[in-house]
């Protein structure tokens, strides 16, 4: 525990009691909107949008924090944005307010990304950085096991009970805020512009970057164009014949499994090396999607959610912490919230088009076809000479 710093783990912790609030709330939303009469249509659109203004605001609070050399204080602001939105779903039924609302807890995310990331990966080595995002990581997706889980329990003491469940998950969420001012930082000497600072003026950043970084990002981005929501999952789950605690009750167990492999394949990764780790996170990832293409029993629905949830314990943090070492310190907030904000973008486009499969073709398709892109991607990176130079 020698390389883990105060500061990673208040910023695990801080991910930690955010995410128990999120959680709380993600599985119960649906079933909450459709309760006060609101159409499919307009829950997609409302996850749709939500994710775009994440996509965005993730590349723009990251370029954003690199140009003022400080990264405390979008974290703690975007933790407090996502905190504040919990009640304000519930408080009123209007459309524009649930709206208003849902964004405002993406905008939060995208606010926090690239800046909290940035942090983490200047608290590790070269040598250390798969095991500090490993272990925040490891800390995060715990919080996305307690959270369906306390919900699980609160709606079989009171069940119906969706509002007051909007309010308790407001309790954790003002932990993690209050956690980050426990938070220091070095500040470093902002960046002097050559040009005035647009809304969109962290795009420039791909054609500034390295070619290394360059065919990291171009691959990872293809890969999750087609990598669609897990609720297509959740969905294959439901058609085998599982019921909604059962489902929910998988879906704790895909997060239980990717919270204990976190850090450990993160510690193995810095050993063994990032594409390596990466290569086999992405093969987890193509057996996955076969077997729910087949799977028409429980048992293979529970293997590929357990192998599912080791894929992305070899992936997530992984690639972010290769990211952080292929870019300049000054710079890592950019990079990193330059290829989120295009990851949460091709996310909204992967579910559409499986969606749009899904409902042309079925389900196994719709995981075949996702299957052969990974497969595809996985023999780009096989062959792809991408560094993973340290440039800090």
């Amino acid at each position: 525990m020698k390389t883990i710093s105060k500061t990673v783990l208040i910023l695990s912790l801080v991910s930690l009691f955010t995410d128990i609030a999120s959680e709380m709330l993600y599985p119960i939303l649906p079933i909450y909107l459709r309760s006060i009469e609101y159409s499919v249509i307009f829950i997609g659109f409302l996850e749709g949008i939500a994710e775009l203004i994440a996509g965005y605001s993730k590349g723009y609070f990251g370029n954003l924090s690199d140009l003022h050399g400080r990264r405390v204080p979008f974290v703690r602001l975007g933790y407090f944005l996502s905190s504040i939105s919990k009640p304000l779903l519930v408080m009123s039924q209007l459309p524009g307010i649930v709206l208003f609302a849902r964004t405002l807890d993406r905008m939060g995310k995208g606010v926090r990304t690239g800046a909290r990331d940035a942090l983490l990966s200047e608290e590790a080595t070269s040598t250390t950085k798969a095991q500090i995002f490993g272990f925040h990581r490891s800390f995060d997706t715990l919080g996305a096991v307690l959270g369906p889980s306390i919900a699980l329990v609160f709606l079989v003491v009171y069940p119906n009970h969706y509002v007051l469940l909007f309010y308790l998950a407001v309790v954790p969420g003002l932990i993690s805020v209050g956690l980050t001012f426990l938070l220091k930082e070095t500040i470093t000497k902002e960046k002097k512009l050559t040009n005035s600072l647009t809304l969109f003026s962290y795009l420039s950043y791909w054609k500034e970057s390295n070619p290394n970084y360059r065919k990291l990002v171009f691959g990872l981005i293809v890969f999750a164009f087609w990598n669609s929501s897990d609720v297509f999952l959740i969905l294959k789950a439901k058609e085998v014949g599982l019921g909604d605690s059962y489902v929910i009750g998988i879906y704790i167990f895909y997060n239980l499994v990717y919270a204990i492999f976190a850090y450990p394949l993160g510690i193995l990764a810095d050993k063994v090396g990032f594409k390596k780790m990466f290569l086999f996170g992405l093969f987890l990832f193509v057996l996955v999607y076969f077997l729910m293409g087949f799977a028409q029993k429980l048992e293979w629905v529970v293997i590929a959610f357990f192998l599912y949830g080791i894929y992305a314990s070899a992936t997530e943090g992984i690639s972010k912490a290769w990211i952080s070492n292929l870019v300049p310190k000054e710079e890592v907030g950019t990079a990193i919230g330059f290829f989120s904000g295009l990851q949460s973008v091709s996310l909204f486009f992967a579910s559409l088009i499986a969606g749009w499969i899904w409902f042309l073709f079925g389900a196994p398709v719709t995981f075949f076809v996702t299957g052969v892109i990974a497969l595809l991607v996985l023999i780009y990176f096989f062959f792809s000479k991408i560094e993973e130079k340290n440039l800090n």
